[in-house]
């Protein structure tokens, strides 16, 4: 993904056992606050197991580390996808490990799917378990301007699933 505004990201994504390109957004219309959810809509490749379609979605999302005392992050939303024409409830959190670590559990409307991720620096990789059965790897690494000031990280995604 590539930073176009700190609230705006846009990149593509693709599925090499699909063998498709698709176009990802992410635009964040309000920030979090310490009462109130951030709300991001967006859109990417339609469900994880899906052999095409794009998905449509909106959420909201909050960093419950202060009011728990763990580093979650629940989101919970709504997504259209094209594959089956429908619209479907979508949820899971974020948790933190500290160094690097961390696992998004995600549930698509259909299928759950955790992950966990190792980030360093400008690479990450993430192991996940596609319908929490079969293994899927993605690999990212972010790319800067020289200055890190006026354009925020890019980021290239393969994620594959067998």
């Amino acid at each position: 993904m590539y930073t176009v505004h700190p609230r705006v990201d846009i990149g593509i994504e693709y599925n090499p056992k699909a063998e498709q390109a698709s176009p990802l957004a992410n635009v964040r219309l309000l920030d979090e606050t310490r009462s109130r959810p951030a709300v991001m809509v967006g859109t990417s490749s339609d469900r994880i197991g899906t052999p095409e379609g794009q998905s449509f979605y909106a959420t909201v999302s909050k960093d419950l580390s202060r009011d728990l005392g763990v580093p979650v992050g629940p989101y919970v939303g709504i997504a259209y996808g094209t594959f089956e024409d429908r619209a479907r409830l979508i949820g899971g959190a974020n948790i933190s490990f500290g160094r690097g670590f961390s696992s998004l559990l995600i549930f698509d409307g259909v299928h759950f799917h955790p992950t966990v991720s190792f980030h360093r620096g400008r690479h990450g990789a993430s192991v996940l378990l596609v319908r929490s059965k079969d293994v899927g790897v993605s690999y990212n690494i972010r790319f800067y301007r020289r200055d890190r000031k006026l354009v925020p990280p890019a980021r290239f995604e393969l994620a594959t699933a067998n």
